[in-house]
């Protein structure tokens, strides 16, 4: 097994050539091409149109604009993107980004969101997601997951039925341990972005507390355990946007001292 330890010593220079930082300042490993992860976000969007029903005009023409006052606050490189966001119907209230800008919302979020500036942190959270490079991440982070049970498993030997049984205890164990707190960190990280995104849009940021009030009002409860969920807690996330919230009331603030003042209106 000498051929696996120059092996090991490449893969470990590659990952660290791919560190790089968050928009937070979080250290976060990419290992995959924008390029690539781009395309295959249009192709998913693509399939995702043909599959799904689209919602009517004026639910479009709702989203389109909170989405379109949004983006107009990104930096010109982020601009450049292909920005796109379609409503789709459905009565689960989700919404989801995909490497590349492409954005959905189901109609049912429409129900739990039930103002423009309740939608525009749905929105911008979403947009968090794609300047974070989330997807990026996240599938690099489960390459390197599955290539170091792979490494372990060849050089200790674990080829017995015993031995695959404990790597399955160690894959349940990465995946609780390593993949999904990354995911809650997503969910978190893009919270924090698109927080202040909506703020300097000139939506009022104090509403991201009230969508999330109005979604453990309807939810109930009944979700996993924490540790077992790829998203934080709803009250966790709640405590997490207050935390915030004083930078976010200065940029919205701020916002609106320079007109920028949305008006989106509802279906």
């Amino acid at each position: 097994m000498r051929w696996l330890r120059p092996f090991a010593i490449s893969a470990l220079c590659v990952s660290i050539a791919a560190c790089t930082t968050s928009p937070t300042g979080r250290s976060q490993l990419l290992l995959m091409s924008e390029g690539e992860l781009n395309e295959m976000g249009r192709q998913a969007f693509s399939q995702y149109q043909q599959e799904l029903p689209t919602a009517s005009q004026s639910s479009q023409r709702y989203v389109q604009c909170i989405a379109n006052a949004i983006v107009a606050e990104l930096p010109p490189q982020q601009q450049q993107l292909d920005w796109q966001i379609r409503v789709f119907e459905s009565e689960q209230p989700n919404a989801f980004a995909l490497p590349g800008g492409y954005m959905g919302v189901n109609t049912g979020m429409l129900d739990i969101a039930t103002t423009q500036d309740q939608l525009a942190s749905v929105i911008g959270h979403e947009i968090g997601h794609v300047l974070a490079n989330h997807a990026n991440e996240r599938a690099s982070t489960q390459n390197a997951t599955s290539l170091g049970l792979s490494v372990l498993s060849s050089t200790s030997g674990m080829q017995s039925a015993g031995g695959q049984q404990l790597m399955g205890v160690l894959g349940m164990g990465a995946q609780y341990g390593i993949v999904l707190p990354f995911s809650r960190a997503h969910e978190r990280e893009a919270d924090v972005i698109g927080l202040d995104l909506m703020a300097q849009a000139g939506f009022d940021p104090r509403e991201s507390v009230t969508l999330w009030e109005n979604m453990q009002a309807a939810t109930g409860g009944g979700a996993p355990p924490e540790w077992m969920s790829t998203h934080p807690g709803q009250g966790q996330r709640i405590q997490g946007l207050q935390a915030k919230m004083d930078q976010a009331l200065g940029l919205y603030e701020q916002a609106r001292r320079n007109g920028r003042s949305p008006n989106c209106p509802r279906p």
